[in-house]
């Protein structure tokens, strides 16, 4: 009974904003809900848990303490109000509900109301001109191709930040600055009387050239990194901290981490058409030596768009990898948050519908590999599919991981099956497929299986032997709606 009584307060509060703007503010909703079960057999390759931060102290619980309940059924709502004043000015609410049935929200007898805003922002554009802020918590990404789903480096996910954007030569030359705090752990007071550097800001500026037949947008970013911000508890110390820094921590009380790098995109041969990134990252280069961290991430795509029936495509990615040594620094490039993945591959996180429990999380940073894809395949009206195969391998020296396994144990810094080394590779294939019921209701089903080789001598006898015992694969299936 307490969750309905909260979402009909919910949904009165809404309504009554909208009542009490009508006069003057029009007022939009739009939305989608998902539903679906997914089977999934040996998460991580193992059945098992990886191992997972405890605090921003560094402190973790290791791999393979947990076995996996195979079979969740997922259910996610979430609604959209623009208040619009005019076509220059909106603010945007979003709320979100997501658990799995018979959990939190959606148990039966005593359930936890948990209802989440995961976008709250402002937009309007300067008067007389064609230059728009955004103001607020925003989806945001860094420059990406559409072809590889989303930045590698930080993107598809919400930040609080500004964003101007302005367009410079009409149709040929724009501009988009920004600024977003990810993190400031202890807001508005410190824990003690001494003052500490407990945020992480991220600042950027990207031009998208559009000319005939070719796009490209430069952009750059610099991070200004505190150092007692909660990277941790935000999951991104794996992705920018270099072991070095785990293990010893930071000197400086704040760094700077950058990246430079551009997208492109070529159409002037369509229906053939090009697509690539490249990007160098580096960080803490004034810090200690071991905490460092820097390297090149590079990938490229082409799809031949010629073909009612299904649209074929290859790519391929390459990055640096680690050397044997955790005292000069890490060779990776550093990352935020990726949300990077060709061709909905089942390895990587990237453009999957039925999102929870949909890939094996690998991450293309400290690897190469290659793939294909048959897209847009659609024999019959309404129905589509598309196949994809993706091998990979690592470009990690064994001796780095293997250190530091060794002096910490099963951590979540290096995990199997996300970060490999030089004599490891994975292999994967997903075949997904969408019926669309009606235009806006769709039923949805993707597949997946993956196989790793791993070696005993870096993660240990337990998890590397659990693995070769069985292959990982999932099933999901659901209804998705939009309005």
């Amino acid at each position: 009974m307490k969750r309905f009584t909260v979402l009909a307060m919910l949904a009165a509060l809404i309504l009554g904003m909208a009542g009490f703007a009508q006069a003057a503010t029009e007022v939009k909703m739009t939305g989608d809900a998902r539903v679906y079960g997914v089977f999934f057999a040996n998460h991580n390759f193992t059945g098992w848990n990886t191992a997972g931060w405890d605090n921003n102290r560094g402190a973790f619980s290791p791999a393979g303490t947990q076995t996996e309940d195979r079979f969740q059924i997922w259910e996610r709502f979430r609604l959209r109000s623009d208040f619009v004043a005019n076509e220059a000015v909106k603010f945007r609410l979003g709320i979100k509900v997501e658990d799995t049935w018979g959990h939190g929200t959606l148990t039966a007898a005593n359930p936890t109301v948990s209802i989440s805003v995961y976008q709250a922002y402002l937009q309007f554009k300067l008067p007389d001109c064609d230059t728009e802020i955004t103001a607020g918590l925003q989806d945001l990404s860094l420059p990406a191709n559409a072809f590889f789903t989303d930045s590698v480096v930080f993107g598809g996910d919400r930040a609080a930040a500004l964003v101007v954007t302005t367009p410079l030569i009409k149709d040929t030359l724009a501009v988009t600055a920004g600024f977003a705090r990810m993190i400031d752990t202890n807001r508005t007071y410190d824990t003690t009387t001494t003052q500490v550097s407990d945020e992480l800001d991220l600042y950027f500026l990207a031009l998208p050239i559009t000319l005939d037949g070719f796009k490209a947008t430069p952009w750059g970013a610099v991070a200004v990194a505190g150092k007692d911000a909660g990277y941790f508890n935000a999951g991104f110390a794996e992705y920018l901290l270099s072991s070095g820094a785990i293990i010893n921590g930071l000197s400086n009380h704040q760094n700077a981490y950058w990246w430079a790098g551009s997208t492109f995109e070529v159409t002037a041969l369509d229906p053939v058409k090009f697509y690539a990134d490249v990007i160098y990252g580096a960080g803490a280069t004034a810090d200690r030596k071991s905490a460092k961290r820097q390297g090149w991430f590079m990938d490229f795509g082409a799809e031949y768009t010629g073909w009612d029936v299904l649209t074929p495509q290859v790519f391929g990615w390459w990055s640096t990898g680690e050397d044997g040594s955790v005292r000069n620094g890490s060779e990776r490039m550093p990352q935020i948050l990726s949300n990077w993945g060709p061709g909905n591959s089942f390895l990587f996180d990237d453009s999957q519908e039925l999102g929870k429990e949909s890939n094996m999380g690998a991450n293309p940073v400290g690897a190469w590999g290659l793939g294909a894809s048959l897209n847009n395949i659609s024999f019959i009206e309404k129905l589509s599919h598309i196949l994809t195969f993706t091998y990979m391998h690592g470009n990690n020296q064994p001796g780095a991981i293997r250190k530091m396994n060794a002096l910490l144990g099963s951590n979540p810094y290096y995990t199997m099956g996300r970060d490999l080394t030089t004599n490891e590779s994975l292999l994967s294939v997903n075949f997904d497929t969408k019926y669309m019921i009606y235009e806006n209701l769709a039923a949805v089903m993707e597949t997946g299986w993956a196989h790793g080789n791993f070696q005993t001598s870096t993660w240990g006898h337990r998890l590397a032997e659990q693995a070769r015992s069985a292959d990982a694969w999932k099933v999901a299936f659901g209804l998705t709606y939009k309005f």
